[in-house]
């Protein structure tokens, strides 16, 4: 497509020459090659992008340019945060490439412009060359754990919460072998059940229904320095190894979260994944039975304003899952967090048996005998027929005599160290001055000789 505009005074403008590329082939965007790029691949939806960038209007006035600054533009493509006719561009672009693009005012800054550099309803022309382009980093910690390149667009805005139902088709890849293919339907929290590495579904919450996603998974991510012998995945001796999963979400039953649920809605739900919790910590799946229980302390642990009924139901449950939590992290030997949960179990029960007695095992795993002791000797109070609390006061005691027996070694073994640096220290000390004695006594033998041989001349 070739054509021409001119100013109203009739001068030659910037040629309007190029590709349509626009997806209705309205003409709203051209593209004309100046230099090709390299490779094949493209930038994707997500993708944060890098390029320089030089603006200018028909008339071939310039009213930007990044090579001005001196510094490359970035930004994160399809999402909205430059003009349409950009979005629309640079995904067709190889690294490398140059290209100018002329953009029609309904994909640029449309009847308002962009004042006071860019009039209302303005044609413009940017030349633009694409320096690199990088996938999304998902993680909270921006550690570059799990990227994401969204193949295909999903529809909508909302994304998969913690208990939603999903329906995905996964394919995992590690070093270009497939080792996983599958169709999978579950609540989201239950993936490692199925063998999935929580990358993924921490990968499958960031997606909207309908998308096509590749994530890049490292192994902390992934199936950790253990790596999977199910899926002759190696363990840590390949630190860079990262599986590949090419994830399609098809459809999703949102989970309703707190304050869209009524009281009476919270502890039907919170009756329903106490339950779940307790069949997977059978099973011996500790953290997906942690996930189960968080969720009935994110539920119930601010609501007020309830009946005293469904008070005391709330409470109930609430006691329940710290207790059932804190056993969860004793057996995933995470005694601080175990701790935590029985303090807050104590609060709401504080002569609580198994809250003081698994806040004794936590304080124990920590090494901190003495207060585990206390917790200990406090449940043999409160229960005198507990026996194993017994049996841990006793234990405590011996591990505080073999503390206290390996303090006394220490500090033994430190002052004969001070008192030998000490006598080394004072041996120097005295060899010092016997030196400086006999040198005073060498000088006064030797003055005493200059004066006699003086009074002899």
């Amino acid at each position: 497509m070739t054509a021409e505009e001119q100013t109203s005074e009739g001068q030659h403008t910037i040629p309007m020459e190029g590709e349509d590329i626009t997806p209705k082939k309205d003409g709203g965007v051209l593209k004309l090659v100046k230099r090709e790029g390299t490779g094949t691949e493209l930038p994707m939806t997500g993708d944060k992008v890098f390029v320089h960038y030089v603006g200018t209007l028909l008339d071939g006035t310039h009213f930007d340019s990044s090579r001005d600054r001196g510094e490359k533009f970035s930004f994160d493509l399809g999402k909205g945060q430059v003009i349409k006719a950009w979005d629309i561009g640079v995904a067709t672009m190889k690294v490398g490439e140059l290209c100018q693009l002329i953009c029609k005012p309904e994909y640029a800054y449309g009847s308002a412009g962009s004042p006071p550099k860019i009039p209302p309803n303005a044609t413009l022309v940017f030349e633009v060359e694409l320096f690199d382009f990088r996938g999304e980093d998902i993680t909270e910690d921006e550690d570059g754990g799990i990227i994401r390149r969204i193949i295909t667009k999903g529809q909508g805005y909302s994304k998969p919460n913690e208990g939603a139902a999903v329906e995905v088709t996964v394919e995992g890849t590690c070093e270009g072998r497939m080792f996983d293919e599958r169709e999978l339907k579950f609540e989201i929290g239950d993936g490692e059940s199925l063998g999935l590495p929580p990358g993924v579904e921490k990968a499958i919450m960031a997606m909207e229904q309908g998308e096509e996603a590749l994530f890049n998974i490292k192994p902390k991510y992934g199936f950790g320095n253990a790596g999977n012998a199910k899926y002759n995945i190696p363990g840590k001796h390949i630190m860079a190894l990262c599986c590949k999963h090419n994830l399609t979400l098809v459809g999703q039953l949102y989970a309703k979260e707190s304050w869209e649920m009524n009281t009476v809605e919270k502890l039907e739900q919170s009756g329903i994944v106490k339950e779940k919790g307790t069949q997977y910590f059978k099973e011996g799946k500790y953290k997906q039975a942690s996930v189960q229980y968080k969720r009935i302390v994110s539920w119930l642990e601010h609501e007020s304003g309830l009946s005293e009924e469904d008070e005391k139901k709330a409470k109930a449950l609430r006691l329940a899952a710290h207790l059932n939590l804190a056993m969860c992290f004793l057996k995933l030997q995470e005694p601080n967090q175990a701790l935590e949960n029985c303090d807050k179990a104590l609060e709401l029960d504080s002569s609580s048996e198994k809250a003081l007695f698994r806040r004794g095992e936590a304080l124990f795993g920590m090494k901190e005998f003495d207060r585990a002791r206390d917790d200990f000797q406090r449940v043999v109070q409160l229960y005198p027929a507990n026996k194993a609390a017994k049996s841990q006061v006793s234990l405590c005691q011996k591990r505080i005599k073999e503390q206290h027996e390996k303090d006394k070694r220490t500090y033994a073994n430190m002052f004969q160290k001070f008192a030998e640096r000490d006598s080394k220290k004072e041996a120097v000390r005295a060899k010092s001055e016997s030196k400086e004695n006999g040198d005073e006594e060498m000088e006064v033998e030797n003055r005493e000789k200059e004066i006699a041989s003086e009074a002899k001349a």
